[in-house]
């Protein structure tokens, strides 16, 4: 226990050096710029045709076939319980961020969907007016003037940008995947798999718009900039700003569906993959 602390204080003192070598280096800032600063697109292209194939023969149609056996409330069921799984993140960086009521607030749905919704199975906490917020370390940092830095695609984990990677690297400990610290994965590669597929199922609708754009690379960084630009701002674009809403890129399910009874069988275009 004291080694797992130590090593998430040490990961969080090199986070915390890093994201002052970003802020004096990147040349854009997510709070005031959308633009796509993209100086090693020649690399990241590469990594792009690797993630596409793995996607197209791989990734896709394990998320058509489990849209197509499993029925829409066991779906919405696996979903509500990744994403209460996964909730300690967004209550951690809503406290860093100065959220105070959201972290209280959040604190709350997540105990109460973990014992009344059965581990998170079910969303009692919607019903009573708790919805669902989403933060992390990277909205965190541009939260506190972080620049976004250099677009990135990672292999195998997609678009990204050198302050999101490292708000990755630092929600890493609360997050319950590819625990590998003692030199061995575990379980939770097996419960990273199925989450991925599940949240790859939720994004087959906009296939056709990555299939059909004339550049789909610039298609999906802009996406993904974008709508890491909506959440970094809490949803408070300028006006002038062009950005894609939340709703339409992470969350396809209907109103409903984030509750304990299923709604229609729905599904909502891709957010890339790997955020």
């Amino acid at each position: 226990m004291r080694g797992a602390l130590n090593k998430g204080l040490l990961t969080l003192l090199l986070a915390a050096s890093l994201a002052l070598a970003v802020t004096g280096c990147a040349s854009q800032n997510a709070a005031t710029s959308a633009e796509a600063y993209d100086p090693l697109q020649p690399v990241n292209r590469v990594f792009y045709k690797f993630n596409d194939l793995g996607d197209r023969y791989l990734l896709r149609p394990l998320a058509v076939g489990y849209q197509r056996t499993l029925p829409q409330p066991v779906r919405t069921g696996v979903h509500n319980f990744f994403s209460n799984l996964l909730y300690p993140v967004t209550i951690a960086n809503a406290f860093l961020q100065g959220k105070f009521r959201q972290t209280g607030r959040d604190g709350a749905r997540f105990l109460l969907n973990s014992i009344v919704g059965l581990g998170g199975l079910f969303d009692p906490a919607t019903r009573v007016g708790l919805t669902e917020n989403d933060e992390d370390f990277g909205q965190t940092l541009a939260v506190w003037g972080v620049g976004n830095g250099p677009y990135l695609v990672i292999p195998v984990f997609g678009p990204s940008t050198v302050r999101n990677a490292l708000g990755d690297a630092v929600d890493s400990p609360l997050t319950p995947f590819l625990n590998i610290t003692d030199g061995k994965l575990d379980w939770s590669l097996g419960g990273w798999v199925i989450y991925q597929v599940d949240r790859r199922s939720r994004f087959l609708d906009a296939d056709e718009q990555v299939f059909e754009a004339y550049d789909p690379y610039i298609f999906v960084r802009d996406a993904y900039l974008q709508n890491r630009r909506y959440r970094s701002l809490d949803g408070n674009v300028p006006e002038d700003d062009s950005y894609l809403d939340e709703s339409e890129l992470d969350d396809p399910e209907p109103a409903d569906a984030g509750s304990d009874e299923a709604g229609p069988d729905d599904v909502e275009g891709p957010e890339p993959p790997g955020e």
